[in-house]
């Protein structure tokens, strides 16, 4: 009886991780044991950063917001309360874009949010 090796599929695994691992620093992409180690955990953390840049982007919108708004004299609160009962569907990165290519445009959007309050 011939013995079997698994070779072929040892070899995919293997090579499966080690692309995954490619870019890392030192024995992380070209050690098996490490590259696991590495890829597992970068795997864990690639899910939660999603999340957090999500988060991370909507406070940059809010602080440009923020900004612009106390240009054109009224507070963030009240941009945004005035915006809402005035039924503007402008979300915060679209109005942060406004703000910053189109200064005018963000003008008369503050406009209608005061006029609302």
């Amino acid at each position: 009886m011939v013995r079997v090796s698994c070779a072929a599929a040892s070899r995919r695994r293997k090579k499966k991780v080690f692309k995954l691992a490619k870019g890392f620093w030192g024995d992380r992409k070209n050690h098996l044991r490490q590259s696991m180690d590495a890829v597992m955990r970068a795997m864990a953390f690639n899910y939660v950063h999603r999340k957090k840049r999500k988060r991370e982007f909507r406070n940059l919108w809010v602080i440009r917001l923020g900004v612009a708004s106390k240009i054109n004299g009224v507070p963030y609160n009240k941009l945004i309360c005035g915006l809402k009962k005035s039924q503007c569907e402008l979300n915060r990165k679209m109005l942060s874009e406004l703000a910053i290519f189109d200064p005018q445009a963000f003008a008369s959007v503050v406009e209608t949010a005061k006029k609302a309050l």
